[in-house]
């Protein structure tokens, strides 16, 4: 707990049982059981042991946390990484530095913290937990007290769970407002997540891969790095002469590309040439060479156990065959808390207690956390090739044990309830990764463990399904057998595996099979499933290619024909997802036509997957901006759906809610309002119904809100709208709270909304700042996401420049209308009919405000350009974008009126914007009727400014006489405008909806 005292915070750590831990200046996430998630630490470099501890076992002097060996060469590499730290680009960055397993990740990492903290920045260590080594008892004190910046360090962050990294970037610690901070993540696999980049970007972080290539060959880095090691290393030996120490294997070969295989290389060529052997003279001997001095060390200690007088005084009492196997068991399970190990070696049913093979493994291998056994052999390559070396199978020159491969199974068999072990996902993973060097040990442990028990692959998560897809000699049948497990709904931390483990099914079966029936559906199910993962563009080929497939199929036999709809309404969907909406309409319709057939045929089994068919239909037609083609796919998809709970009252009624909220969106976009409040209305009532049994149906609630309360507003009644609003944004808040990269967008919306609602009733500075909110979230997602979220970024500039221009603030009103110009611009060239109305309306607001600054000849070519778009566009839909075609004419007229020029255009566009107002107003008096008075009185400056004073006056005094009876605007003022004011708020800004997807094929 924390309190203050004074100014100053002091934080009591207590524990009650065991060990305490604590951060100040940072959270801590938690499991449910009170473990930490993860354990953040102040980094410190370590200081070498005492040099006979490391002699004991030399592999020691292998560790990075140890640092033995000085930083030699990757000075490249460590420019690059300072380059990176100090760039005054951005205020958060992270860096993905990967590289295979022993290439020196960590000592890089180790020694860049070491030099950023020399440069005045706080440097942090994130480890992984459950299981991670716990700090010094006490706090942690990670406030920056004007530290020139922040380095959070985080190794394995390929083996974290998607989920706990999202709760770590959340940590406190890495959003103070002004510090510069970097985020640097260590990992074996190449790409950075995608989902990890997205919520990356939508913290405003800049994201950027680096690669720990190879060592040059042989004169370069390989023998400067030899030279280094070896002169480290034989400082802990008794003095010698190493001089003539030479590398035992060639540094130009393959093996000694990575750091660590040169400093075992370094290290055997000290250690043989101390005690007089011949050290071995290939890469694989070279693990063997260590190895066996693991093995001496066990036998000397137990040879020496009963004699008083030997120096390491030290109670020991396993025999090597035992010590063996226990140092086996730990390369799989990693340290774990002390009941746990003893169950597990009692488990094993070894020859010693299993009491004592615990403390003298402790005695070999001392855990980094006290309260902690059975820490494993580092650097995890040596674990692996021990893990590997120890199984029967191989033809190096090392002992392997008829105990290993089955005590490998029994550590991964599940328990009595049929849960997989804790350690599975480190296990599988350190068993896949050693496997891909050695053939032998996956033959002997996972293809038996996985044809047994496939499940215990996906019970290990993510990162050993990663690891699992690399295996190509993993047979086809288990490969198969865990895909067929794998979970068909969303899980967030497993679908990057799953992706994998599909993607690596698909590229063996392509070759394997000639089932296309097969085919297809695992070219479906990949495409779903790397969409899940956040890989959208690599999701669109085997959309397609499943389409075809069941094209071919269904051409030879109709039964396939449900397939082949499902499939198109996929490939629509993909297609939509990366903004190639003229595309995606061709399969959309036919999949549609599909589903209608078939429903005719068999109702109860196709009419619902018509109807989520006629969702996306209709969403994507509105994205087009054909409304009255998605009005009607809407309607029918309601008129299915009320048909469907009719006659099934068990359907579920998500799907009406669904249905309802989109025919709201369409009819609201073609002004029939009335109609969809009523829509909306009922959508929100069912909706609210199943959020309270279903906390997973809250987004959907949250978005129906933010549509009700427009709908409210068209309608004039702006307290109610609010109120919706404030509640659909208070549920984003805390859907963002629990999934940031997800429901940004949603809260964006619903900022953008807010804002409306809030200028209407009059509260301009309140309506600016959710107008902010809203664009800077834009901004996020629309880095993250460019296809996608692009034209809603377009769209929320447009808020914020109207509201400064209201406040006065033109030079910032302009620069935010211009940029909405730029992206507008941009997304009109891709799709003219959906984006050129909002093109136009950018031009008319940049116009006026490039005349308010006196920037006369670029405000009248912008007004002159926004009226010529809208004319084409009035044309081919003159009931959708009729009003914008007077605006843009008023808008005209006013930057003429207000610079003085062609002023007989601007009478005439203006009494031909009255002349279309007029009808309008009449229609829908609240909305239309304060931009007719305006557009009167912006015709009374232009004559005025053409010298008919008198027909100005005229004009004005009827205007004023009339003022009593004009409408008044939505924040209860009349509106108005002059050669002073810019053209006024308009009232029928839509404001932003989002529609729900059916999901045919998700659900």
């Amino acid at each position: 707990m924390s309190s203050t005292v004074g100014s100053r915070y002091v934080q009591h750590v207590t524990a009650t049982a065991g060990f305490a831990y604590g951060v100040i200046g940072a959270d801590i996430h938690v499991l449910g059981d009170g473990t930490p998630l993860y354990v953040l630490e102040d980094h410190r470099s370590a200081r070498p042991p005492d040099s006979v501890w490391l002699l004991d076992v030399p592999s020691r002097m292998l560790d990075a946390r140890y640092a033995v060996v000085d930083f030699t060469g990757r000075r490249t590499e460590l420019a690059q990484l300072h380059a990176w730290r100090t760039d005054v680009g951005r205020r958060l960055a992270a860096r993905w530095l990967h590289a295979p397993g022993g290439q020196g990740k960590t000592r890089l990492a180790d020694q860049f913290a070491a030099e950023a903290r020399a440069a005045g920045w706080k440097t942090v260590t994130a480890t992984h937990g459950p299981g991670a080594a716990i700090p010094q008892p006490g706090s942690q004190d990670l406030r920056l007290d004007g530290s020139a910046g922040l380095l959070l360090v985080v190794d394995y962050a390929d083996r974290w769970p998607p989920s706990h990294l999202n709760w770590l970037l959340s940590n406190a610690l890495l959003g103070q407002p002004g510090v510069a901070t970097r985020i640097l993540l260590l990992a074996r696999i190449p790409t950075c997540p995608p989902a990890l980049v997205k919520t990356l970007t939508d913290l405003q972080a800049g994201v950027s891969h680096q690669c720990l290539g190879p060592l040059l060959a042989p004169a370069g880095d390989r023998a400067r790095m030899f030279t280094a090691a070896r002169d480290g290393f034989a400082a802990h030996y008794p003095a010698t002469d190493i001089s003539g120490i030479e590398p035992p294997v060639r540094l130009d070969h393959p093996d000694l590309g990575l750091t660590l295989a040169v400093h075992m290389a370094a290290l055997v060529a000290v250690d043989a040439h101390v005690h007089g052997r011949r050290p071995p003279d290939d890469a694989a001997g070279l693990t063997c060479y260590l190895l066996e001095r693991e093995h001496q060390h066990w036998e000397r200690l137990y040879q020496h156990r009963n004699h008083d007088g030997h120096p390491t005084n030290l109670e020991y009492e396993s025999p090597p065959s035992v010590m063996a196997q226990a140092v086996f068991t730990a390369a799989l399970t990693g340290s774990v808390d002390h009941p746990t190990g003893k169950a597990i070696l009692t488990g094993l049913d070894l020859e010693t207690h299993p009491q004592r093979i615990l403390a003298d493994h402790g005695n070999c291998y001392p855990p980094a956390d006290p309260t902690r056994v059975l820490e494993p052999l580092y650097p995890d390559r040596l674990a692996e090739d021990y893990l590997a070396l120890t199984v029967a199978g191989h033809s190096a020159h090392h002992r392997s044990f008829p105990w290993a491969a089955p005590t490998a199974i029994a550590l991964l068999s599940r328990d009595a309830d049929g849960a997989a072990p804790a350690w599975a996902p480190r296990a599988i993973t350190f068993l896949a990764s050693a496997t891909q060097r050695w053939p032998h040990l996956g033959t002997a442990t996972v293809h038996p463990l996985l044809r047994t028990d496939p499940k215990l692959a996906i019970d290990a998560g993510s990162a050993a399904l990663i690891a699992l897809s690399d295996l190509t000699h993993l047979p086809l049948d288990t490969l198969k057998a865990i895909e067929r497990l794998l979970p068909r709904d969303r899980q967030f931390d497993l679908e990057p595996g799953a992706a994998a483990i599909t993607r690596a099914l698909l590229r063996r079966t392509d070759t394997a099979t000639t089932d296309l029936a097969d085919l297809a559906d695992l070219r479906d199910r990949l495409s779903r499933r790397l969409v899940h993962a956040g890989h959208y563009d690599e999701a669109l080929v085997p959309a397609q290619d499943a389409a075809e497939a069941y094209r071919r199929l269904a051409e030879a036999d109709r039964a396939h024909l449900p397939q082949l709809a499902a499939a198109l309404d996929s490939l629509s969907q993909r297609l939509a997802e990366r903004s190639r909406h003229h595309e995606a309409l061709a399969p959309g319709r036919e999949a549609v036509d599909l589903f209608r057939h078939l429903a005719d045929v068999e109702p109860a089994v196709f009419r619902p997957l018509l109807a989520a068919c006629l969702h996306n239909l209709n969403m994507l037609l509105g994205d087009l901006g054909r409304l009255e083609e998605a009005l009607t796919a809407a309607q029918e998809a309601v008129h299915l759906v009320r048909g469907l709970i009719e006659s099934d009252p068990s359907t579920d009624p998500k799907l009406l809610a669904g249905s309802l909220h989109n025919l709201a969106v369409h009819l609201a976009k073609l002004g029939r309002r009335e109609e969809a409040l009523a829509a909306g209305q009922e959508a929100v009532a069912i909706q609210r119904r199943l959020a309270q049994d279903s906390p997973a149906r809250l987004p959907g609630l949250a978005t129906m809100l933010n549509t009700l309360g427009l709908d409210l507003r068209n309608l004039g009644r702006h307290d109610e709208a609010l109120a919706v609003a404030e509640e659909a944004a208070d549920k984003y808040r805390r859907l963002v709270d629990i999934n940031p990269a997800v429901h940004r967008p949603g809260l964006a919306m619903t900022s953008y909304n807010l804002s409306l609602h809030l200028s209407a009733l009059g509260r301009d500075e309140e309506a600016l700042a959710a107008a902010a909110v809203a664009a800077d979230l834009y901004r996020r997602v629309a880095e993250a996401d460019t296809a996608v979220y692009l034209p809603a970024l377009g769209a929320s500039l447009d808020r914020p420049g109207r509201l400064l221009s209201k406040l006065g603030r033109r030079q910032e009103a302009l620069a935010a209308h211009q940029e909405a110009v730029t992206i507008h611009r941009r997304l009109a060239e891709v799709n003219p009919t959906a984006y050129q109305p909002g093109l136009a309306m950018a031009l008319t607001r940049a116009g006026a405000e490039l005349a308010g600054v006196s920037r006369r000849r670029e405000a009248l070519e912008s007004s002159r350009e926004a009226v010529a778009l809208y004319r084409r566009i009035a044309e081919r839909h003159p009931t959708a974008h009729l009003p914008g075609l007077p605006y843009a004419l008023y808008g005209f007229a006013w930057v003429r009126a207000r610079v003085g020029r062609e002023l007989r255009q601007a009478l005439s566009a203006v009494r031909e914007a009255i002349a279309l107002y007029r009808p309008l107003a009449e229609q829908e008096p609240d909305t239309f009727g304060p931009e007719l008075w305006s557009a009167h009185r912006t015709q009374a400056d232009v004559l005025d400014k053409l010298g008919r004073k008198a027909e100005a006056a005229q004009l004005r005094h009827a205007l004023a006489t009339a003022a009593a009876t004009v409408p008044r605007t939505n924040s209860g003022g009349r509106a108005r405008s002059s050669a002073a004011d810019g053209p006024p708020e308009r009232n029928g800004d839509a404001g932003h909806r989002a529609g729900l997807s059916g999901g045919s094929r998700e659900k």
